[in-house]
């Protein structure tokens, strides 16, 4: 079916009808995949309580307002915010590049054709990362822009602001996983990721309205008990003995996992979702760095043992309190680093954007802080541990974490490890800083509300499976090839991963299997007396 036309001022449509239906047939094929379920409608009483007009899916569940003075208010608070957005002194952080990206766009659509998500729907209007920007700028010349107040459709400005409008809005702005491959391909540069992002800031910050499983649940409850999980500190160190435990019944011999030592050389900061649904990953870690020689510790501080910062994807404010916090943990604890693990938005939320609000003594010049990978290539390169590269003979293939490889330029260091321990690595095509985003960026993986995971599988993982099974097509036999790997050095895009190969049958179909680096690189060590992967696990 060819895409139905959608134009921006469609976003002001009233009515429940959303703009688009996705039916199965009309997605992206997927090579190898034999039969795939149809979208399932969502229960009828929902139609009277959440909006869902843009595409059927909701990931805010913003309920409908009840009132003409409910619908005035969410208005007003609009233009309110959307005003603060391009005011210097109030959005100091992000008002330039949102204004050059508004005003630079030349429509020339290059940026759809490097979208997952566009490509993924079957080339769905609403789904270009220029439409929501359109929209935006369009409301932007309507009521701030004389020419725009005066002649409206003549210059552009014809998209109405009305309750569906930021219903609508709402719901586009968690339909971009804020990758930025489109800005990476844009002739001009135009970060239509970060409009999306600032989009969501104001959504956030001047309405309320966000995923709950990303605010509520995540920034703010990582502020209130200390982990984004729940875990408070007194159950982050019975975590810590259970691991102890794990590692000593795995490797045959006790680990002492530091937490709290003064005067370390680095601070490891976990995605603390590892310690609940993948402890063999901080296992992993500890291991390694105990096997290597590395004076290094975890924090028991609430917010030290969690390395998330959600504030990243919706919000400026919960953002900035995570990372100072963590900042001055490590400051107060005397090491010479901070390390995040294996998790993508948690480096770059504290490696790169944390540098508009840590200043002073908790500036990077005053405590370094780095990814792990290349500290785990430095241990490979230096020959600090033993590998015996036939332990990982099975297919093995890399996802490149778009916040570790195309944000920050971290592409080899993985590749120098997984080459080195690895001898059926291959990769995926296209990979590096040009790969697909996993499809549950910026929070998608943890958004499990409503009915918004059908979307994130059907759409937002859609190209990542299709490359996965082309990167195996010629061992997906599940009888002569009873095992493959995909290596995704990044909390979020495991989860996306686990949730992928569920929904399609990969393990049961085709064996197919996925896991972090430290995994790999533990299961190569030649000192260890059996494997450290389970290759009858799947979890």
């Amino acid at each position: 079916m060819t895409p139905r036309r959608v134009t921006p001022r469609d976003m002001a449509r009233k009515g429940d009808q959303p703009l688009v239906s996705l039916r199965v047939e009309d997605l992206m094929s997927i090579p190898h995949l034999e039969e795939e379920d149809p979208i399932q409608p969502p229960p009828p009483s929902w139609a009277e309580k959440y909006d869902r007009s843009l595409d059927g899916f909701t990931t805010v569940g913003l309920t409908k307002p009840r009132t003409p003075e409910e619908e005035d208010d969410l208005v007003s608070r609009f233009l309110s915010g959307l005003k603060k957005l391009f005011d210097p002194q109030e959005n100091w952080t992000f008002c330039q590049p949102l204004r050059l990206s508004l005003e630079y766009c030349m429509k020339c659509q290059t940026c759809s054709e490097a979208c997952h998500v566009y490509l993924a729907s079957g080339r769905q209007e609403i789904y270009r990362p220029s439409y929501r920007a359109e929209v935006l700028r369009r409301i932007w010349q309507r009521y701030f822009t004389p020419s725009g107040r005066l002649l409206r459709s003549l210059v552009g400005a014809d998209v109405e602001l009305n309750w569906q409008t930021i219903a609508r809005l709402a719901e586009s702005a968690h339909r971009c996983t804020l990758c930025r491959r489109c800005t990476q391909y844009c002739p001009m540069g135009v970060d239509n990721g970060l409009i999306t992002r600032e989009l969501r800031k104001l959504l956030s910050q001047e309405l309320g309205i966000a995923p709950a499983e990303i605010i509520e649940k995540g920034a703010v409850q990582q502020l209130r008990v200390g982990s984004s999980t729940g875990m408070r500190p007194s159950g982050f160190r019975d975590t810590i003995e259970f691991l102890e435990e794990e590692i000593g019944e795995r490797i045959g011999r006790p680990i002492k996992i530091p937490v709290d030592k003064k005067g370390a050389d680095i601070l490891l900061l976990h995605n603390a979702g590892e310690f609940l649904s993948w402890p063999e990953n901080p296992a992993a870690f500890a291991i390694l760095l105990d096997a290597a020689g590395i004076s290094w510790t975890l924090s028991s501080e609430p917010l030290g043992y969690d390395a998330v910062n959600y504030g990243l994807w919706n919000d400026d404010v919960e953002f900035a309190r995570i990372a100072v916090r963590q900042a001055r943990i490590a400051k107060e604890l005397g090491v010479k680093k901070i390390v995040i693990g294996e998790c993508g938005h948690a480096t770059k939320a504290m490696v790169v954007i944390a540098d508009r609000v840590l200043t002073g003594d908790l500036s990077s010049s005053e405590i370094p802080r780095e990814s792990c990978l290349p500290l785990l290539a430095e241990i490979v390169r230096k020959q600090a541990i033993r590998f015996d590269p036939s332990r990982n003979n099975f297919p093995v293939t890399l996802h490149d974490p778009c916040n570790l490889s195309r944000a920050m330029g971290i592409v080899q260091p993985q590749r120098e490890i997984l080459k080195a321990i690895s001898p059926q690595f291959r990769e995926l095509t296209p990979s590096g800083v040009h790969n697909y985003c996993c499809g549950g960026g910026s929070g998608f993986a943890i958004c499990n509300s409503y009915n918004f995971p059908t979307w994130r599988h059907k759409v937002g993982a859609r190209m990542k499976v299709r490359q996965v099974l082309e990167a195996f097509a010629q061992e997906l036999d599940p009888e002569r090839y009873p095992f493959k790997y995909v290596c995704a050095p990044c909390s979020n895009c495991k989860g996306t991963l686990r949730d992928a190969i569920s929904h399609y049958g990969l393990w049961e179909k085709h064996r197919v299997n996925y896991g972090g680096l430290v995994e790999l690189m533990v299961n190569a060590m030649a000192d260890l007396d059996k494997p450290f992967i389970d290759f009858e696990d799947f979890h």
